[in-house]
């Protein structure tokens, strides 16, 4: 069975590929990953926060910030470097030790450093660029626009700056999803990425505290990206990478039907290995077999959501008794 594909202009021999995390950011794990039949690897995001994190940390280290005058936008500008050039040797070393793409992952605050560290992703020869710009509108003061205002400055800036494919990675939280996720990909990207796992939120009831609740996805969490991959497959200028909740065999497949062109993969290797992706592999190749296809264009989106139609499943979000099947 052909399982090739084409996503962000690029030649995959395999639809599943690695999304960013932290096992993404160690090279002997990326080379296992390409042997256990990864399409691609997105390396783990370098997060312009992280970034403030140790300049913050290496100055105070030495003596208070205040204590460097006119020298700290000199330090700043070192430790930042430093942290970047870790990350930059570790892909140079990616790019010579594997043949399948690697695609650089960016998040930032600021839109200055959307375009510098864009560049120098560039510069160290990924493939590939997804920018990470899942946006929480916590703010009572931001609006949709604003939202939208966001994405697109950062978008035209990029594209008219840097020559290898982009794709966006979103979350969940727009307002008007179908609307947006249209409009940018008549943008020029070259895929979106749905959706953006978010660190999720708990309590403590014993110490009183707000913590960080698992940062793993749940099976559960796969429908809500698969909704939208059928609903926007046939709307969308771009590919479409379906991630977030994806386990099984049958979860790649579900997700080619809707429409995807990849589907990325990150919790099921935590909990299940690296090796996973020979079961998610071989598991797809069977089921292509078993009905047939002997190459995933022949089943892409067929169940993906036609543009002129009303009743679909997927567009529900009540239980009705026809549409849920309930007696």
């Amino acid at each position: 069975m052909n399982t090739k594909t084409k996503y962000l202009g690029l030649e995959l021999n395999s639809p599943i590929v690695v999304g960013s995390c932290g096992l993404t950011a160690d090279v002997e794990k990326m080379v296992q990953m390409e042997a256990a039949g990864a399409g691609a690897v997105v390396v783990k995001s370098v997060f312009e926060e992280q970034i403030i994190h140790d300049i913050k940390r290496n100055t105070h280290m030495v003596a208070p910030t205040e204590n460097y005058g006119d020298s700290y936008e000199y330090i700043a500008q070192h430790v930042a470097d430093d942290s970047l050039e870790k990350h930059f040797s570790m892909i140079r070393e990616a790019k010579r030790r594997l043949t399948i793409p690697v695609i650089g992952s960016i998040n930032c605050f600021s839109y200055e450093n959307w375009l510098t560290y864009a560049k120098k992703f560039q510069d160290t020869g990924c493939d590939a660029l997804e920018l990470n710009m899942a946006i929480l509108p916590y703010e009572t003061s931001t609006s949709a626009d604003d939202v939208e205002r966001t994405f697109t400055q950062i978008i035209n800036t990029l594209r008219k700056s840097i020559n290898i494919p982009i794709s966006i990675k979103v979350g969940p939280y727009f307002t008007d999803m179908a609307k947006q996720m249209q409009q940018l990909s008549w943008m020029g990207i070259q895929g979106v990425t749905m959706f953006n796992k978010s660190v999720q939120v708990d309590i403590d009831i014993e110490n009183e505290t707000l913590k960080n609740a698992s940062f793993l996805s749940t099976h559960e969490e796969m429908y809500n990206t698969l909704r939208w991959v059928a609903l926007l497959c046939r709307k969308m200028r771009c590919d479409i990478s379906a991630s977030t909740g994806v386990y099984t065999a049958d979860d790649v497949v579900k997700m080619l039907l809707g429409g995807a062109t990849t589907v990325q993969v990150v919790s099921c290797l935590y909990k299940n290995g690296i090796d996973t992706l020979r079961e998610l592999n071989s598991g797809l190749q069977a089921w292509m077999e078993k009905k047939g296809y002997d190459n995933i264009d022949k089943f892409r989106g067929k169940l993906a959501v036609a543009p002129a139609e009303k009743a679909s499943i997927a567009m529900r979000t009540q239980f009705m008794k026809y549409f849920a099947e309930i007696v």
